[in-house]
């Protein structure tokens, strides 16, 4: 499901005060191992998860495929990102490019294809709506199949993360699936541009979680940067729970971290 566009307000860290956004030393890579996979194994099954139902909302699925990756694989973004950013704003040092964020354990992310009707060009997790009687675990892994080109079995499945209700009508299920190494995407073209190997560590850069105020939602709008781009709910919600449970034991919820406003329709 996708992410939006980057907005423009405070920007806050959890303890409240206002920071610009700042530059970060190389992060330490995590090492793709069986210890790494049995921690989330085990911090996945220890969690209470938080399930939200809506009759009023679709339910969606989203794969988090936890694969290997290479430090530099990724110097150059495959996609024409200058022809997509033309008049959007960006924040001063960010170009909408992700660059130089492969290394060790890491997780796929994708950015969608520009000729889609909505939520063109933006992030996304592999993922989309339930089929009539299909399990969110079935319908992640058929998705990861249709899109990303990626089949795997039930049995990589690692857990699921709390359900995320969007502003735009879904309530999202997240399935953590251990790829088993480095696996090769094959994109579909018609929905997906390109492919991305996002190293783990990226999600614990000390400039990151952000936090915005707005003024039509009392909850705040949760960033995640990444490479030279923002990412935010409801992608940026589930890799900050990835962060916080599955990498570091956390039970805080994240099923009320608002999306901007523009993503709400």
């Amino acid at each position: 499901m996708p992410d939006a566009p980057s907005t423009r307000h405070t920007v806050e860290k959890p303890d409240g005060r206002g920071r610009p956004l700042a530059s970060y030393g190389r992060a330490v890579t995590i090492t793709y191992d069986e210890t790494l996979r049995e921690r989330f194994r085990a911090n996945l099954s220890g969690h209470d998860r938080r399930i939200v139902t809506d009759p009023t909302k679709r339910h969606a699925a989203v794969a988090v495929v936890v694969v290997d990756s290479e430090v530099g694989e990724d110097r150059v973004d495959p996609a024409p990102v200058d022809d997509w950013i033309a008049g959007r704003p960006m924040e001063a040092g960010l170009d909408g490019r992700m660059v130089d964020v492969s290394g060790g354990a890491a997780f796929l992310l994708c950015r969608r294809a520009s000729r889609l009707t909505s939520h063109a060009a933006q992030w996304a997790l592999p993922g989309g709506r339930l089929d009539p009687g299909e399990t969110p675990v079935a319908a992640a892994l058929r998705e990861l199949d249709e899109e990303v080109g990626i089949r795997l079995p039930d049995s990589t499945v690692l857990g699921m993360l709390d359900d995320y209700p969007t502003r735009s009508g879904y309530v999202i299920t997240p399935v953590v699936i251990w790829g088993g190494g480095k696996l090769d995407p094959r994109p579909a073209p018609d929905e997906v541009v390109a492919v991305y190997r996002v190293g783990l560590h990226q999600l614990q850069r000390d400039d990151s979680p952000r936090f915005i105020s707005i003024p039509e939602s009392p909850h705040p709008v949760v960033q995640i940067p990444l490479g030279n781009d923002l990412i935010h709910a409801p992608t940026g919600a589930v890799l900050l729970q990835v962060r916080w449970l599955c990498l570091e034991g956390r039970h805080d919820p994240v099923d009320e971290l608002e999306q901007p406003v523009f993503a709400w329709k």
